[in-house]
């Protein structure tokens, strides 16, 4: 268990009272977030993440959940039950300070996501990552650090399109690695992208043909580069 000075409280509303547990802060964004996609989660992680397991109706006046409230609000008084409700359903009350540390971390992850899956279909290249901090900087755009970054890429991309040329592509590219090199990176080089075909030439090169989201092509050109000292052929097929 989580403790309890460094402990936050997880709150829910159920039949005009609040049921409240504390939790670690730094585990139990990404442990509701986790329950919420309906991921199968462990009794011991959610007691794990518990500072005392007590239901409160009031932590600061140390008033706890009577049983009667208890099972009225979640027909259960098993206390790992109900914080698994309260995890799913409720929201966890950060501190400021910790409310930006995982904001940062999501604007992040955020940012990582856009970069990977999305280019400018333009000139068909991938943006560069000062453009898209400019750019989401430019539409006001801020990460909720209480929800899914997935949920909220879509979103920034609605904020991004009328400032730049953008969108989410999946891209095919042919890849020819010379003899001499097809010997330690054609394992590498399949495990770039999905694998749509491969086929070994009479010269002893291997020419294979990548699927891959159309944000990676500079990150994977430059490992090809590096891993054959230049003399990798890329061929941008489309999509």
């Amino acid at each position: 268990m989580v403790s309890l000075d460094k402990a936050v409280v997880a709150r829910l509303q159920r039949f005009h009272h609040h049921f409240e547990i504390l939790v670690d802060p730094d585990g139990a964004i990404t442990l509701a977030e986790r329950l919420r996609k309906g991921e199968a989660v462990p009794d011991a992680e959610i007691t794990k993440l518990c500072a005392v397991d007590n239901v409160f109706t009031h932590w600061t006046e140390g008033k706890k959940a009577s049983r009667e409230d208890l099972l009225k609000g979640f027909e259960t008084d098993e206390f790992v039950r109900v914080a698994r409700r309260i995890l799913a359903e409720g929201e966890v009350q950060l501190t400021a300070e910790q409310r930006k540390k995982l904001g940062e971390a999501k604007h992040k992850k955020l940012l990582e996501t856009i970069l990977r899956n999305a280019w400018n279909p333009q000139t068909k290249t991938p943006h560069p990552r000062d453009r898209i901090e400019r750019a989401l900087e430019e539409a006001k755009f801020k990460v909720d650090p209480l929800r899914r970054v997935d949920e909220q890429v879509e979103e920034a991309m609605k904020k991004l399109r009328p400032l730049l040329p953008i969108a989410f592509d999946v891209v095919k590219v042919a890849v020819r690695v010379p003899m001499e090199y097809t010997g330690h990176a054609s394992g590498a080089v399949r495990s770039m992208g999905e694998l749509k075909s491969e086929e070994w030439q009479p010269d002893g090169s291997l020419i294979v043909v990548l699927e891959m989201p159309a944000g990676m092509q500079t990150e994977v050109y430059d490992r090809l580069n590096a891993m054959t000292h230049g003399k990798v052929t890329v061929k941008l097929l489309g999509k």
